[in-house]
């Protein structure tokens, strides 16, 4: 299958010869970067397994981590286990933290995680696993957690993931240097991002405890591995690697370990100086797009437009390279300003009968054929709803490819909504029997297919209605691929396999597009759009290797989420959008009526998708705005992959 999808090199540091004191000269944690969380994984796989291969006398303690992070980790050490390249017989191996209570037979605890992601598929012996007990009565627990601290003490190596504010473990914000292994409570925070990884997003059966190693315990571990993936993990990264020691990062209270070092991937590494300012950490390889980086990040550190820029910015903030390998200053200037507004375009599918050697798409073919990948029902109009709706109004043969059925995401309330409003109407009285369904569930188990059947259901009708509000003819040109990966029936989808990757290239083959657009989503290595995206490559991929002459005219267009949005140094195409098109893209946001934050607990930010998009447009336009653009009300922006 494809690789984890990347972006496209667009410059960089020079790191190749560069002395190591100077490539992690801003950082106390060293971070070892990698392309993707597969190579990542496959280097501390090699350090694991060199260090169990290399000590001759006594069992090799290793301290290990659950969630999400190792899983590609796990993945290898199982395989190396398999290839007889390692054995774990002389391996004591101990999990660094349990919820509570919780018992190691509940699908959801970590215990279980653990032996099902690893434990179970190598021979480490039984009596060397120590894993914390969640069954331990209230009244014994500290005492237990205690005796559990001395067998935690000292390991050889302690492999941990981290989380997004800087955890590690269950140490939380407010963690000190000495805390050692002991009950905590968890957060808001941590209870919410538990409950939509493990527990179907329902806060009342997640733990609001847990059992963790301290920070002091893990501090006596002989080196100490950290690992992070995703733009998700940024800013920890940032605060862990660069930032000053604070119980408000935990993770950042281990700088004072002498062996230590943090294994990320190039998304989560974005924050590091040496990749946000690599020009402050050594020469670069200055490509027109790095430069503009470099010339819009100078901008927004001295508040001025581009060409107000002086030679002084330069050599004052550590590009004084960059004039002497591209300069004048001036030429820069002017360079960057007229790449920065040929990005901008009204004519997102391509202006006809224009001469269009410095837009960002063709002028032919016109119309064009344009696919959109929507992993969710509802991501095309809440991430690109303003240039979708401009491409069909422009005359394009636009079609919408919702990837998942996005079924897990409806409430039961809005199911039993559903059904009585159809009782109502007279069509059908199947309130009774679908509340059945629903008070059938049992935590942590699959939803019911017949329910998971109506929820898909709901989700079509409403990404109809939205295309159905500009015009597009939902009943030909909107297709519900239902990717079978993601209808394993809980948050824990399955692998994906060559049948998602079938069903995408039966669509492409058919229409056999000049534009497609799909979701860049870099966070979560394993996340639902990360997957979608990588199917899509892949049928793309698979459809050039077999030949088919016309898939060399396909361009593919990235674009962003309801959060985050590409910074302007990468960005190929900006879409300006009028006071009525941001309106007409909110009232399409609107047909998602599942989707408004209507269940009990709706995340730390209490705005609807809509808001989050709108915010997230009118900031981009205000970006352009201060670099000295036109000003508009709103912008969507896309990277061309190629």
């Amino acid at each position: 299958m494809a690789k984890h999808f990347t972006l496209p090199y667009d410059g960089g540091l020079k790191e190749e010869g560069l002395p190591m004191g100077i490539l992690h000269s801003y950082e106390k944690i060293w971070a070892h970067v990698y392309a993707d969380s597969r190579p990542a994984s496959y280097a501390i796989a090699d350090l694991i397994v060199d260090s169990i291969n290399s000590k001759k006398d006594g069992l090799f303690r290793l301290g290990l981590t659950t969630g999400i992070t190792p899983v590609s980790l796990y993945n290898e050490l199982a395989r190396r286990f398999e290839a007889g390249k390692v054995s774990f017989k002389n391996v004591e191996i101990v999990s660094i933290d349990e919820y509570y209570p919780s018992s190691k037979d509940e699908e959801r605890s970590r215990n279980h995680k653990l032996h099902e992601a690893l434990l179970d598929r190598i021979d480490v012996k039984k009596e060397n696993i120590h894993i914390p007990d969640g069954t331990v009565p209230p009244e014994q627990v500290s005492e237990y957690c205690a005796k559990f601290d001395t067998i935690a003490r000292g390991l050889d190596l302690l492999v941990i993931g981290v989380g997004e504010q800087g955890q590690v473990g269950f140490n939380e914000a407010g963690s000190n240097e000495k805390t050692r292994t002991r009950t905590v409570k968890l957060s808001y925070s941590s209870r919410k991002r538990q409950a939509g990884s493990n527990f179907n997003n329902d806060m009342a059966a997640t733990p609001d405890k847990a059992i963790t190693l301290g920070i002091a315990t893990m501090m006596s571990a002989k080196k100490i591995i950290l690992m992070a993936w995703g733009e998700d993990k940024a800013a920890a990264v940032k605060a862990i690697s660069e930032g000053e020691k604070t119980t408000d990062c935990p993770a950042s209270l281990l700088q004072s370990h002498d062996h230590i070092s943090i294994y990320v991937d190039e998304t989560a590494a974005s924050l590091l100086t040496r990749s946000e300012a690599p020009w402050l950490v050594g020469p670069c390889d200055w490509t027109p797009k790095f430069i503009r980086k470099a010339v819009v990040w100078l901008c927004q550190k001295v508040g001025k437009p581009i060409l107000k820029l002086t030679e002084k910015d330069y050599l004052n903030n550590g590009l004084s390279e960059l004039i002497d390998l591209k300069g004048p200053f001036d030429s820069i200037n002017i360079q960057v300003f007229n790449d920065l507004q040929h990005t901008i375009t009204g004519w997102p599918g391509g202006k006809p009968g224009v001469d269009d050697s410095t837009r960002p798409v063709s002028a032919k073919p016109f119309p064009k054929t344009v696919l959109i990948f929507s992993p969710h029902p509802d991501d095309d109009v809440i991430s690109m709803g303003g240039t979708f709706i401009r491409l069909v109004s422009q005359g394009h043969n636009v079609h919408v490819a919702y990837q998942t059925s996005g079924n897990v995401a409806v409430h039961d309330d809005v199911v039993l909504q559903h059904m009585d409003a159809a009782y109502q109407l007279g069509f059908a009285d199947k309130f009774d029997h679908v509340k059945a369904l629903v008070d059938s569930k049992v935590p942590g188990q699959a939803e019911p297919r017949e329910l998971l059947e109506i929820k898909g259901a709901i989700r079509r009708s409403e990404a109809r209605g939205a295309v159905r509000s500009f015009g597009l003819n939902d009943n030909t040109n909107a297709h519900f691929l239902n990717l079978p990966f993601y209808e394993s029936g809980g948050i824990k989808k399955n692998p994906r396999t060559q049948a998602d990757v079938d069903i995408i290239k039966a669509l492409i083959s058919d229409l056999k597009p000049d534009m497609i657009f799909m979701a860049g989503d870099l966070a979560d290595p394993h996340g639902t759009h990360r997957v979608c995206t990588e199917a899509a490559l892949e049928a793309i991929e698979q459809l050039k290797e077999e030949g088919h002459e016309w898939t060399s005219k396909i361009h593919v267009w990235l674009y962003r989420g309801a959060w985050m949005e590409w910074e302007l140094g990468r960005v190929d195409m900006a879409v300006p959008l009028s006071p009525d098109e941001v309106v007409n893209k909110r009232h399409a946001i609107f047909r998602h009526l599942s989707q408004k934050d209507i269940v009990p607990f709706p995340g730390e930010d209490p705005r609807e998708f809509w808001q989050r998009a709108e915010e997230r447009t009118q900031n981009t336009a205000k970006l352009y705005d201060l670099l000295g653009m036109a000003e508009y009300q709103a912008i969507e922006v896309f990277l061309k992959l190629y």
